[in-house]
């Protein structure tokens, strides 16, 4: 044992490369993980915006039936956001870590298990969902809101019912396939989807109205579930598959458990952001000159769904690299990872703010011909640029956390920046220091640097071999070496290039 232990130590040195070698390794390394990182966030990014698009085309055939269905069908479709999609996008968080670790041990009955728990898990929870939105008239009547316009919402829900169902197969199949880099098909898929979408709503708004445009929804999601599960299907039952791996029905107490334990932190960690942004909307619909103050946010918010395609792409790399390096046992890989997607972030809010404000002139004019709503829009985005470039490393940070199965920090992150700091100050400015719009924003570049810095105080502090540890407990792998040793193994960032190889 002493000769073998000598013998791999002297191979270990003799692998060391010289200081002339060092900078040329290290470049090598980060090219490695960027490649690997690319395949990822590329098509990822690419699906987060066929989303927006699907959004904007439906908005748009709303437009098409005038005033009262245009203002009852996007309420519907934000109340559906607010109660519905959001809650389970958040409750279907859980998954991914599980996945993605299970993924890194090659634990594929894990990952198996954990798709079929999600989706019982997300069409249980579609229960209540659907029972709030059978009475959004009246709950939309007891906040104030005209009763045309909350039937029309609630019409429109009643046909989006639907949607609940396939979105609960439709989020467990993304995260699978994310979790183990499959983005393409995803990406594909969408946007085949997106390309249906446009002729779906043409012939059901010219037969059905908004009951058609509403209809059009569930049934391009409905399609893009087929083809997700077919490549699935394909995949998992070609020759050397692991769909003879099962686990399928292999569902036990404790991976309940492990996935209920993940699943609240996850689902207010995300809920709770999306949450304070709908107040933001909220919020400036009482401001002295409400109409335009909405107007203006509605319009500076379009550009911040572009960007918003990157950010969450770019949460969703992070939080796949480093659970795979977790589940793999690789803890100083998964460290490096986590580094260069947070680098990656700060540089793409920079360009996202640059791009913002250099375009700050003209996207006002391409939604409204109102001189005092396009100042608005070119003033407004001057402070959104600061939000953004805080907002990338911020999701990013919120992806790492989640990756390493402690979703609750990035809940505390949030609750205490946009809850105990964003809206109190954004209130106080915009209202008593009567700056309006401006102040409920500079009330938010305050809360989300907050929730940033207490977020980089989380992952600074973060011991990777511990979490490396904790990796093996939740994806049970019994085939691993002890912790501290295959975590010291897999700390050095230079093993990376095999992999990326591989």
């Amino acid at each position: 044992m002493f000769s073998a232990a000598l013998s791999k130590k002297s191979n270990r040195e003799d692998q060391t490369p010289s200081p002339a070698e060092h900078p040329t390794k290290m470049t090598d390394t980060l090219l490695c993980e960027l490649r690997m990182q690319g395949r990822i966030a590329v098509p990822l990014v690419a699906m987060n915006l066929t989303w927006f698009a699907k959004l904007s085309v439906t908005t748009a055939f709303l437009g098409r039936l005038g005033e009262l269905q245009l203002a009852g069908g996007v309420l519907g479709l934000t109340f559906a956001n607010v109660t519905g999609f959001s809650v389970l996008n958040g409750l279907c968080g859980a998954m991914e870590p599980i996945c993605g670790q299970a993924f890194g041990a090659s634990n594929f009955k894990l990952l198996h298990k954990s798709l079929l728990m999600t989706t019982i898990l997300l069409l249980l929870t579609t229960l209540p969902i659907a029972f709030l939105w059978l009475n959004v008239d009246r709950i939309l009547i007891c906040f104030g809101q005209q009763q045309d316009i909350s039937l029309v919402a609630r019409s429109y829900l009643f046909y989006l019912m639907p949607d609940l169902i396939i979105t609960s197969f439709l989020f467990p199949l993304k995260s699978y396939l994310s979790s183990q880099s499959l983005t393409l098909p995803i990406m594909f898929a969408s946007a085949f989807a997106l390309a249906l979408h446009i002729p779906l709503n043409m012939l059901l708004s010219e037969a059905k109205g908004l009951q058609g445009i509403s209809m059009a929804v569930w049934v391009s999601d409905l399609v893009l579930v087929v083809l997700l599960a077919l490549y699935v299907l394909v995949r998992e039952n070609r020759k050397g598959s692991r769909w003879s791996e099962g686990g399928w029905w292999d569902q036990k107490l404790r991976d309940w458990i492990n996935l209920l334990k993940l699943v609240g932190p996850c689902c207010l960690s995300s809920c709770l952001e999306w949450w304070c942004y709908e107040i933001l909307m909220l919020l400036t619909g009482r401001l002295p000159n409400a109409k335009q103050a909405v107007g203006v946010l509605a319009i500076v918010m379009n550009f911040d769904y572009l960007l918003y395609a990157v950010m969450l792409s770019l949460a969703t790399c992070a939080s796949t690299r480093v659970s795979n390096e977790l589940g793999s046992n690789r803890a100083g890989l998964a460290r490096y990872s986590a580094h260069v997607t947070l680098g990656l972030s700060v540089a793409s809010g920079i360009v996202g703010a640059l791009v913002m404000v250099a375009t700050r002139g003209v996207w006002g004019s391409l939604f409204s011909h109102d001189k005092g709503t396009v100042r608005g829009v070119k003033k407004t985005m001057l402070l959104m640029a600061l939000v953004e470039v805080v907002n990338f490393p911020l999701s990013v940070c919120g992806g790492i956390v989640r990756g390493t199965a402690r979703p609750w920090l990035a809940t505390y992150a949030n609750l205490g920046g946009f809850y105990l700091v964003a809206l109190p100050l954004g209130v106080i400015f915009a209202f008593k220091a009567r700056l309006q719009l401006a102040g409920l924003l500079m009330g938010f570049v305050a809360g989300v640097t907050v929730c940033l810095l207490l977020m980089l105080m989380f992952v600074v502090r973060m011991n990777w071999v511990q979490e490396a540890g904790k990796a093996q407990a939740l994806a049970c792998r019994n085939d691993v070496v002890t912790v501290s040793e295959n975590a010291r193994l897999g700390s050095n960032p230079d093993n990376i290039s095999q992999m990326a190889d591989a």
